[in-house]
């Protein structure tokens, strides 16, 4: 007898009763693993999404010099952003590749909710790993645990107080962080009507795409094999999952 494979996990339906999400993460591309399919569900539905991009993703490309690739990349992801309905891209150009967990990092995110003042913040994993040994990169682990506290920093007038004044208050109005593509995911979102919408998205990373040297890699196939395993948890033909960390005290 052949051992039985194990159940695909079983995801709840993400909460779509909200207005504005904000979405940081640490490089152009980031979202286009998956996530942007999602975003353009929402902004089909009128919902207002935010891009923060924490680096320009300068270190990305061998053969092009930082400041170079920084233009490149910061276009790329200013058009892949437009393909699903997101009209704001937010560049805070750290370091790419050397981003450290730490004060500076929130504050600085912190300023970006404190700005946009979004329902729903969402960020990509942070885990240690994909699930399995694949292990994570440092940047999105370093930005991810920094949003989590940013967003609770955002809310208290006493951090990083010089941020505030000239219109700008204190935002305790974010309910939940969610973490795209986190081995803890626990929800997910039909996004199989907007499947085609996240491929092309990923597309307009021409340059990227072309500069990891990937023989053959195709973006439809990828996304494909990462959405329809989301899919199979929510009883749907393609979903994205996210990791969902209340920001609530109860």
């Amino acid at each position: 007898m052949s051992p039985e494979r194990p159940a695909p996990p079983s995801y709840e339906p993400l909460p779509e009763d909200w207005a504005t999400a904000l979405f940081v993460v640490a490089h152009p591309d980031d979202i286009e693993y998956g996530a942007a399919a999602a975003v353009a569900r929402w902004t089909g539905q009128g919902k207002r999404v935010v891009y923060c991009m924490v680096t320009s993703g300068e270190a990305g490309i061998d053969s092009l010099p930082p400041e170079e690739c920084r233009v490149v990349r910061e276009a790329e992801e200013v058009a892949a952003a437009r393909v699903v309905g997101v009209d704001e891209v937010v560049f805070l150009r750290l370091p790419d590749g050397i981003l450290e967990y730490g004060v500076p990092l929130r504050r600085a995110i912190a300023q970006v909710v404190r700005q946009q003042r979004p329902d729903i913040v969402m960020t990509s994993n942070f885990r240690e790993t994909f699930g399995g040994t694949n292990l994570n990169q440092a940047d999105h682990v370093a930005v991810g645990r920094a949003v989590l506290d940013a967003v609770r920093d955002a809310g208290n007038r006493w951090v990083f107080p010089e941020q505030l004044g000239g219109g700008l208050e204190p935002w305790g109005g974010v309910r939940a962080v969610w973490a795209g593509s986190s081995p803890l995911a626990t929800h997910a979102v039909d996004v199989t009507d907007t499947f085609a919408a996240g491929v092309e998205s990923l597309k307009e990373h021409r340059a990227y795409i072309e500069g990891l040297g990937w023989e053959g890699w195709d973006p439809e196939e990828f996304l494909d094999g990462i959405l329809r395993a989301g899919g199979q948890g929510l009883g749907v033909t393609h979903a994205a999952t996210f990791e969902v960390l209340p920001m609530g005290w109860g």
